[in-house]
């Protein structure tokens, strides 16, 4: 199975210390954030696809010399048009029928990411207690995901959407549409497929976004060999 790492981005929350190092490669206990993602990834996954565009010559030259992977490629999209876009630059280099795609700045469980992996089409989310500052899932009758909603006006506890998904390859098939900040994204795949196949909804028992430098410094602190035994 291939899996495609979205790691295109500027990273402008991080700055300054992405002005000159593009976010997935920031350390986090003495290892890139990319380091951490490849080595949680499920022994299911044979060949990684990484999308790349800011400081990109960084990211190639890390993947040359990490110890995951030999079978690795990297696509460059040419415009920040979002995570929509990044994933159609992929068609031609995905070779699985089905794949992961994941974000390549925020950090997940090995155990959640094989979970996912063992699924036709999913998406993987994490209960959260402040909606309106996620993408939200919403949930048919029988489990399975009815749609992605981002960042809806809600109170209480929510699952929201963290970055992974696991899509068949006919995802490459589906149109989108700008969306109204001028980027076609990644979340509209998902509720597409939902229409057309089933979504597992997987919960993640661990998940930690680095939005910020606030997250950033956080991770220091987390005992990530606990969780991010891949490999």
């Amino acid at each position: 199975m291939d899996a495609i790492i979205l790691a295109a981005g500027l990273g402008t929350r991080l700055r300054p210390h992405t002005l000159t190092t593009p976010k997935p490669l920031l350390p986090v206990r003495g290892r890139p954030i990319l380091d951490w993602t490849l080595g949680a990834l499920p022994g299911s996954v044979d060949r990684v696809v990484v999308v790349v565009n800011y400081l990109a010559e960084q990211i190639e030259a890390y993947l040359r010399r990490q110890r995951y992977f030999k079978e690795w490629a990297t696509v460059r999209q040419a415009e920040p048009r979002g995570t929509g876009d990044a994933l159609r630059c992929c068609r031609d280099q995905v070779r699985s029928d089905r794949f992961l795609v994941m974000n390549g700045d925020d950090l997940y469980g090995a155990a959640d990411l094989a979970a996912l992996a063992a699924c036709p089409a999913g998406v993987l989310v994490y209960p959260v207690d402040d909606p309106p500052h996620w993408g939200i899932a919403f949930l048919k009758p029988d489990g399975t995901l009815e749609k992605l909603v981002e960042k809806p006006p809600l109170e209480g506890r929510r699952l929201a959407n963290t970055g992974v998904y696991l899509f068949p390859r006919e995802v490459f098939d589906i149109p989108l549409t700008l969306s109204p900040r001028g980027e076609y994204e990644i979340t509209e795949c998902v509720t597409k497929v939902a229409e057309r196949q089933p979504v597992s909804v997987v919960a993640a028992k661990f998940w930690l976004p680095i939005g910020n430098v606030e997250a950033w410094q956080k991770a220091q602190e987390v005992d990530l060999d606990v969780v991010m035994t891949g490999r």
